[in-house]
């Protein structure tokens, strides 16, 4: 050993590290010596800086460990990730060389545990409201009085039971039909859709009450099964749900045509209240009671007023109005027709003395003698126009006669015309030789040719 007490000496041939290179080296060996990793953990001090990488770190009850995961892996995640959140992720292991700090440099992740299932929910949940599965419009009504309650549940669970008392409670004489039913586990949701297609087959019951109990979101897994989810629009009965605890709501209750907090609570809303159908009948009864005494009242004013209105139409009533009438008519005809004919004759009177004054017999008689006289002259008148005409007449036949060609004709002369044109010869140059001419006679005529 060195003396405490003898100076330091250092030997220039020793290999000193910088931490630059002992972080780059100690990099180089984790690279090495660890392949992609699955590591599943909670995430917490998540960073997501502007730069579109995520910085977090992936923590258990023992131990964490510090992570990365870059832009372009990180555009490859379907979920959000957040603090709290169980995830599964796919890590290479590396030193991060200005702190020195071990980190994972995630390559791929997905949720973990409940998350898991969570996101599953939501997708599915989407993917269904994208095709209308839960539209309100094609959701059918409950039957106010069902004849027949079919329940699709675990024939060993508590539902059942609860169902069960509070149908007993509400409404004793409701028939009951149980199709039991897996409502846990890897085979439930087949179990479920089962005994939902053999309810319908039946067709035994006017609504199906799909339930169980509560239970984690693992547990209740089968309810948030797309062919489940299916089944129960394509049901031919309306389906009600209870499944778990009002804060739990599952696919089903979504596709649901009714969604019941609980199971107690879907029998509660199939079955009527015996109890309340008893106070609702006795209510009915009194307003029915009351209606009819206010109906029969109302009837009878009706009837009174009827009866007095008939009698004011009556036909003798009527009758007796119109021969009344007919009476003032006649008073009034006869008044007017007594002062018209006293006017008249009022008129008359002045009239008569006038018209004796003159009268056509006396205006007639001396008419009658004039008119005699001027037929009288008349006659006289014609008969010397007729023989005035008929002299002269005589004078112009006695003048047209000595005028006549026919009387020179007659006393030996003849016409002589030039043909073809019939024009009178006056002179013998009028027809040269060959000229063809006429000569008319008293009696006949000739044709001749001029030499």
């Amino acid at each position: 050993m060195q003396d405490a007490a003898a100076p330091l000496t250092f030997d220039d041939s020793r290999d000193i590290y910088s931490v630059a290179r002992l972080n780059s080296e100690l990099r180089a060996v984790l690279d090495g010596s660890f392949p992609l990793l699955w590591v599943q953990g909670e995430i917490s001090n998540l960073a997501q800086p502007a730069s579109g990488h995520l910085y977090f770190t992936l923590k258990d009850v023992a131990a964490q460990v510090r992570c990365a995961m870059f832009r372009p892996r990180r555009t490859l995640l379907s979920f959000r990730p957040a603090n709290g959140q169980e995830v599964l992720v796919r890590a290479r292991v590396t030193l991060f060389e200005p702190r020195g700090d071990l980190q994972l440099v995630v390559e791929h992740m997905e949720p973990g545990g409940e998350g898991a299932l969570r996101l599953e929910f939501e997708r599915l949940k989407r993917k269904l409201a994208a095709e209308g599965l839960f539209d309100e419009a094609c959701k059918r009504p409950l039957p106010a009085f069902p004849r027949q309650v079919g329940l699709v549940t675990s024939p060993t669970g508590a539902a059942l039971r609860d169902l069960l008392a509070v149908l007993r409670r509400r409404f004793p004489a409701l028939p009951v039909v149980i199709y039991p039913a897996q409502v846990q586990g890897a085979a439930a949701p087949a179990s479920l859709v089962s005994a939902l297609a053999l309810a319908n087959a039946r067709a035994e019951c006017d609504v199906i009450i799909l339930a169980r109990g509560g239970g984690s979101l693992e547990d209740l897994s089968a309810f948030n099964d797309e062919t489940l989810a299916r089944a129960i629009r394509a049901s031919a009965v309306p389906v009600v749900t209870g499944v778990g605890h009002e804060i739990d709501i599952s696919i089903a209750d979504l596709a649901a045509d009714r969604r019941a907090a609980t199971p107690s609570a879907a029998a509660e809303l199939v079955a009527p209240s015996g109890e309340h159908l008893r106070h609702r009948l006795t209510a009915l009864s009194s307003r029915l009671a009351a209606a009819e005494a206010r109906q029969l009242l109302a009837a009878r004013q009706r009837l009174g007023a009827c009866s007095r209105h008939l009698a004011l139409l009556h036909p003798a009533a009527r009758l007796q109005q119109r021969a009344q009438r007919l009476d003032q008519l006649e008073q009034r005809l006869v008044a007017i027709l007594s002062s018209r004919l006293a006017r008249a004759r009022s008129q008359f009177r002045p009239l008569a003395l006038r018209l004796s004054l003159v009268s056509a017999q006396r205006r007639l008689e001396p008419l009658g003698m004039s008119v005699a006289a001027l037929g009288q002259r008349l006659v006289r008148a014609q008969s010397r126009l007729a023989e005035t005409r008929r002299e002269r007449l005589m004078r112009a036949v006695a003048g047209l006669e000595a005028r006549s060609p026919l009387a020179t004709l007659a006393r030996g002369y003849a016409i002589a015309t030039r043909l073809p044109d019939g024009a009178i010869l006056r002179a013998p140059d009028e027809a040269p030789a060959g000229t063809r001419i006429q000569v008319l006679l008293e009696q006949g005529a000739l044709t001749a040719v001029a030499e």
